[in-house]
């Protein structure tokens, strides 16, 4: 029950295979719709379509998917559809993140704010390359916003289903946009508190990756409020493991794996629980280093290997890893407490397993 299986739970009944099929298809939907109203389009068609079909690990579809089935969702194609809209949230918010925090690369490609100031510059037009990127991120990031709304509804479900789920699906949007800005006002006020650190990473990050979908598969299922509590309690702590092992990564991860530049989460000045628990335990002389370096932008290689060492002599990498295992091992403690389908029981479970051992 502990142990990954050979077969991811994103690929099994062919889940991602069936998502990759319904984003494709929706998006040559709207691609024909641009392409009516102006040839000028194409270019955003042909952004959204690279960012959305290019990548990504598909796992809020997937907690979704396997939740619906746990709480004894029948599997349709229409279900799995209705579903693959949380990758459109996800990609308005990693559009909006790169923007907000300047990123150069997403996934190994120029972030999205980068690739149209470069379509700017390549096209001799006047005014500011940068301003252009910026605002075609914004209205793509929107836009992606936009069309998850679509998706979800005409995804060919009962309208008395799909309203049963709305109500998570607009939470889910809301706490997300709010995560994000109390991670933006952090960076800016300098809070260095682990508290606000974990506040910061449950709304911009745990809930919207891991306890929403879920909510939001047993909501199409209608679900007891048993098995929704119990994926609340499984949600929560797990989707903060995730988001921990994401700031792992932001520090310690490899650039060939994760896509983006090695220490981009020091330059970007994130205040995450790692920065939190090293400023926490480190002497003055360090505090001063990393508070130092961090939202340097300008900050290179040396120096992002010095401010890895600091964090990890003041035993924050540690702490950090810790939490990560006690929290994990409370998410399969509640998802152990209630009944489910016992496919769909393991396939959660190694997706918690998936979710906070990964390298990306």
């Amino acid at each position: 029950m502990t142990h990954a299986a050979p077969v991811s739970p994103v690929d099994r009944a062919g889940l991602r295979q069936r998502i990759d099929k319904a984003l494709t298809e929706f998006l040559a939907g709207q691609r024909a719709w641009m392409a009516g109203v102006d040839d000028a389009l194409a270019p955003l068609a042909e952004a959204i379509e690279a960012f959305v079909l290019g990548g990504g690990k598909r796992l809020r579809p997937a907690f979704a998917y396997w939740g619906f089935r746990g709480a004894g969702g029948v599997d349709t194609d229409q279900v799995v559809t209705a579903l693959a809209a949380l990758e459109f949230v996800q990609a308005s918010a990693l559009i909006h993140d790169d923007l907000m925090d300047r990123s150069d690369t997403r996934r190994g490609e120029p972030a999205v704010h980068r690739r149209f100031a470069a379509r700017h510059r390549a096209s001799g037009w006047g005014g500011d390359a940068d301003g252009f990127g910026d605002a075609a991120a914004i209205l793509l990031g929107d836009l992606s916003l936009v069309w998850s709304d679509e998706l979800l509804h005409s995804a060919g479900l009962d309208p008395r289903t799909v309203a049963r789920a709305r109500p998570v699906f607009d939470a889910m949007r809301t706490e997300v946009t709010v995560g994000q800005y109390l991670d933006v006002l952090t960076q800016v006020t300098g809070d260095t508190s682990v508290e606000r650190a974990g506040k910061v990473a449950r709304y911009k990050s745990a809930k919207y990756t891991v306890e929403r979908p879920l909510l939001l598969g047993a909501a199409l299922a209608d679900a007891s409020a048993e098995v929704r509590a119990a994926y609340s309690a499984y949600g929560l702590p797990l989707g903060e493991a995730f988001q921990l092992r994401d700031d792992v990564l932001g520090v310690f991860g490899d650039p060939a794996q994760t896509g983006k530049p090695a220490g981009d989460d020091l330059r970007e000045g994130k205040r995450t629980y790692l920065v939190a628990a090293a400023l926490e335990t480190t002497d003055g002389a360090g505090r001063e280093l990393l508070l130092g370096g961090l939202g340097d932008p300008g900050l290179d290689e040396a120096g992002v290997t010095q401010l890895r060492e600091l964090i990890d002599g003041s035993g924050a990498l540690a702490r950090t890893e810790q939490r990560i295992g006690v929290l994990t091992d409370t998410a399969l403690a509640a998802l152990a407490a209630v009944d489910l389908d016992t496919e769909a029981r393991q396939a959660l479970v190694d997706l918690a397993i998936a979710a906070t051992r990964r390298a990306d």
